[in-house]
């Protein structure tokens, strides 16, 4: 598991607290939330200690405090295949996984969820490359989502066209764990 970090970013704070990065920045600025700026910078960070006590004193949950797990939203109409996947990520003590069945359940579930990484399937109806970089740039909690597309139907050309799209790695099934794990440390840039 990742060690927690000591600063966070207001987009990490604003994913904790499950509301816009820009709300963060007015807690700030207004010296609710004690954080500072980045000299030269319109950049603002928040020393984790800081934070817990402003999550206390307004009775947020501190439960999604950064526990250094990667929140993984998994798309797939295979209920089954969800649940595999879901306990292989968690049993590593490195993952919390969410799992729907539907674009729409997805949709849902990424507002409340926040993920780091959606994982996919191009074959459930509604899933869309520009339909899902669109939903995610028109919620700014989400903008910091990645983007990991699954399909037993990949050609080089789709693969291509979801890069194109603004998806960050593509997969295709089947696939064993070990390469959905790889695929997402790489989407986020993570060496374990």
């Amino acid at each position: 598991m990742n060690k927690p970090k000591d600063i966070l970013t207001t987009g990490e704070v604003a994913r904790m607290c499950k509301v816009a990065p820009r709300t963060v920045s007015k807690w700030i600025d207004s010296g609710q939330l004690r954080g500072y700026r980045i000299p030269g910078s319109r950049d603002r960070r928040v020393p984790l200690q800081q934070l817990v006590r402003f999550m206390r004193a307004h009775g947020l949950p501190i439960d999604d405090l950064d526990t250094g797990e990667t929140r993984v939203l998994l798309l797939d109409r295979d209920s089954d295949l969800c649940e595999l996947i879901q306990n292989a990520l968690t049993s590593t003590g490195r993952f919390r996984v969410q799992a729907a069945a539907s674009a729409f359940e997805a949709g849902a579930l990424a507002e409340e969820f926040q993920p780091d990484v959606l994982v996919a399937d191009a074959d459930v109806p509604g899933v869309e490359g520009r339909t899902l970089t669109r939903f995610l740039a028109g919620h700014p909690e989400l903008s910091g989502t990645h983007l990991i597309v699954t399909s037993s139907s990949l050609t080089p050309a789709d693969e291509q066209m979801f890069l194109q799209q603004g998806f960050h790695h593509t997969i295709a099934k089947p696939f064993d764990i070990r390469q959905l794990i790889e695929a997402i440390e790489s989407t986020l840039g993570v060496l374990v």
